[in-house]
């Protein structure tokens, strides 16, 4: 298998283990898929989304807290919006991560790979 991927494959599957009403940023979602320090590879995987999809993207922000897309643009008001309905309030483009951050508590490797039964 390619390397894009099992990297692609890693980061939806973080992604989709963010739970509601909490966010993670592209960075944390890198290092906890196993690709540290590629956030950018984030960005690319979930901009490659259908607009349809199930995943979560909305959860994930910037650095800081901020949303990724120009402020106003209708992907900024989107990914604002799905946030709010979910009760993360979003403050001048920002989510203050000390209230609404997903700590990735559980088991994620299981979450990921499967508790190895077959």
């Amino acid at each position: 298998m390619r390397p894009v991927k099992d990297a692609e494959r890693a980061i939806l599957a973080v992604v989709a283990a963010v739970p509601y009403g909490r966010v993670t940023t592209y960075g944390a979602v890198a290092e906890r898929a196993g690709w540290p320090r590629r956030a950018r590879l984030v960005g690319r995987v979930l901009s490659a989304l259908p607009d349809d999809s199930d995943v979560p993207w909305h959860r994930v922000v910037a650095a800081g807290g901020r949303i990724a897309f120009p402020a106003g643009s209708a992907p900024h008001l989107r990914q604002a919006g799905r946030l709010a309905g979910e009760g993360v309030e979003v403050r001048a483009g920002r989510v203050d991560l000390a209230r609404h951050a997903w700590s990735g508590g559980g088991d994620l490797d299981r979450y990921l790979w499967g508790d190895g039964e077959n």
